[in-house]
């Protein structure tokens, strides 16, 4: 990579699959192939092609759920299982045939 600080999906550099998460403009073993998540280590190797960040249109996007880091929950506040309530009811209210 070029050395930037990029986190997000981009395009393989490696070829292998749709596309691969890279973390402060490394690429990391989280991989996508459609919808589909799984893990591949990076190659030793060189990169084969310049890897081009995934937007909007990209495959299995999900609109940027995706994109929060583990420790996003720290800033989130301490625990509260009223909102964890809230949130799955509206889950399942929105969900198709309810």
């Amino acid at each position: 990579m070029d050395g930037s600080h990029d986190e997000g999906w981009f395009t393989d550099p490696y070829g292998r699959h749709d596309a691969r998460w890279m973390s402060d403009g490394t690429p990391t073993g989280l991989v996508r192939d459609g919808s589909v998540e799984s893990t591949d280590p990076p190659p030793d190797g060189p990169a084969t092609v310049a890897p081009v960040r995934i937007g909007a249109e990209g495959p299995g996007d999900v609109g940027g759920g995706d994109l929060r880091r583990a420790d996003d929950a720290e800033r989130d506040g301490a625990f509260d299982p009223k909102r964890l309530t809230d949130a799955a009811e509206a889950a399942i209210e929105s969900a198709p045939g309810f």
